[in-house]
């Protein structure tokens, strides 16, 4: 597309946004809901799909025969020439994609959100957009994928997110270029390339029903600043007050940061990595790929195994986080079966151990429970509600178990799915044990709930 026709379309999207009544979003920060109100799903939820496609699915990460590496990077990592790459988008053509097994295979994995790259850094839309014909719908296929994507979330009840990159290697006026790339930037102005934004984040906040999550990246570059942070994250509010919003859309905190400084979005965002520790008082998700890449990878055979994605599921639901599990569709729309076999994995231990994920919290034991007589920690990971407590065995821990701490007793308790599985309990003074045969069932990471009669209170709780 010739640069003249593309400032045409962003002059377009500009005029209708001096027109909006949301032109001057900061006014409206004071009307918001809290933000416990707009998190409560998402607390709730603990487990949601990424989905990372576009035009980089289709190369699989190869360019000229040769591999990229990160492969939704491919056209940055192998420097490739601009009116190369952008002639990805004259084949585009998933044939192949069916939005409904997309959100079929979430479902049925237990994910309850799903987050679409509607624009990652390479510039290319999964939307029709009024403000720009590098889209979806300019490609041999024209459907538009976001449409697809929220009709089939509807319809399986599941919340739907989008993906927005702030970064983008396409756009005339985004600075600053590659350091490598000779594309002129002679007359590129970033605040025009702003107005572009908002207006095609004002496409995806107004055509599609009610969108969740906004899922902000490529925030890094010296161009984005937190003034800009805050006035995109109002504006979003003004167009969808309960949109949760990831920090990703801010800069970092600066180091003289002054009284009363709030960093732009609801919660925190680890990429591929689960805090040690958790991240106590923040609410955060961890990103994570089911092998090394982001978008499809025809090289990348390190698939993590089904017990290493539940471990990771439980992991993060343990220390009070969110999972936010990736699938790089292959370029014609089809997940990868190792995807799909993963997948189907931690379904088949969710539709079992669910109530361990969906509305827990973090542990409430500073020490972890041991066996009596040893202060060596027990393989377990630990996730509490109001009233119960869940026992996730990474090992099986037969014996008996200090619970440090937990003085009142269960009024109930059995391992999930294997109700035949004897459980003892009583009183001691370090706290509740509980008394299991040393052989466990065979059984996936088997979890132990424990009820109760009031709220859970454990006397050295972790701050």
């Amino acid at each position: 597309m010739h640069r003249r026709d593309f400032l045409a379309h962003c002059v377009g999207g500009t005029a209708a946004l001096a027109a909006s009544p949301y032109a001057s979003p900061l006014a409206r920060l004071t009307t918001q809901p809290p933000a416990a109100d707009r998190m409560a799903w998402w607390r709730d939820a603990r487990f949601g799909m990424f989905l990372h496609f576009g035009l980089y699915s289709e190369p699989g990460g190869e360019w000229e025969g040769k591999p990229t590496g990160a492969h939704e990077w491919m056209r940055h990592n192998a420097k490739i020439p601009h009116e190369s790459y952008i002639r990805l988008a004259d084949t585009f053509n998933p044939v192949a994609l069916d939005a409904d097994a997309w959100v079929r295979a979430a479902r049925d994995a237990g994910q309850r959100y799903v987050v679409l790259t509607t624009k990652h850094h390479e510039g290319f839309a999964l939307f029709d957009s009024a403000v720009s014909r590098y889209t979806v719908r300019y490609t041999p296929y024209r459907r538009d994928i976001c449409a697809d994507l929220a009709r089939a979330c509807r319809r399986y009840g599941l919340k739907l997110g989008w993906y927005y990159s702030i970064m983008d290697w396409y756009h005339p006026d985004y600075l600053p270029r590659r350091d490598w790339e000779q594309r002129d930037a002679t007359g590129a102005d970033f605040a025009r390339y702003l107005a572009f934004m908002k207006a095609q984040l004002r496409e995806l906040l107004t055509r599609y029903g009610d969108v969740a999550v906004l899922w902000f990246d490529g925030q890094w570059e010296s161009t984005w600043t937190h003034t800009a942070a805050l006035e995109l994250e109002a504006y979003c509010r003004g167009l969808m007050p309960d949109v949760i919003i990831n920090d990703r859309i801010d800069v970092g905190v600066p180091r003289d940061a002054p009284p009363g400084y709030r960093r732009g979005g609801d919660y925190t965002t680890p990429e591929n990595t689960v805090p040690e520790r958790g991240l106590p008082g923040t609410d955060w998700e961890s990103c994570m790929t089911m092998n090394r890449n982001w978008g499809y990878a025809k090289d990348d055979q390190e698939w993590k195994s089904v017990p290493a994605l539940v471990s990771l599921l439980v992991e993060t639901a343990s220390k009070g986080g969110n999972l936010l599990l990736n699938v790089g569709p292959r370029g014609d729309g089809r997940f990868p079966d190792e995807s799909l076999a993963g997948l189907a994995g931690i379904g088949t231990w969710m539709r079992t151990n669910s109530r361990a994920i969906y509305g827990t919290r973090a542990t409430p034991f500073a020490r972890a429970p041991h066996h009596v007589g040893t202060d060596t920690p027990a393989p377990l990971r630990i996730t509490c509600t109001d009233r119960a407590l869940h026992l996730v065995h990474t090992e099986w821990a037969g014996g008996t178990l200090v619970l440090p701490g937990l003085h009142d007793l269960p009024r109930a308790g059995a391992v999930l799915g294997h109700p035949d599985v004897p459980v003892r309990w009583s009183t001691s003074p370090e706290g509740v044990t509980v008394t299991l045969p040393e052989r466990g069932p065979v059984a996936l990471l088997p979890v132990l709930e424990l009820s109760f009669s009031r709220a859970v209170q454990v006397r050295d709780v972790r701050e």
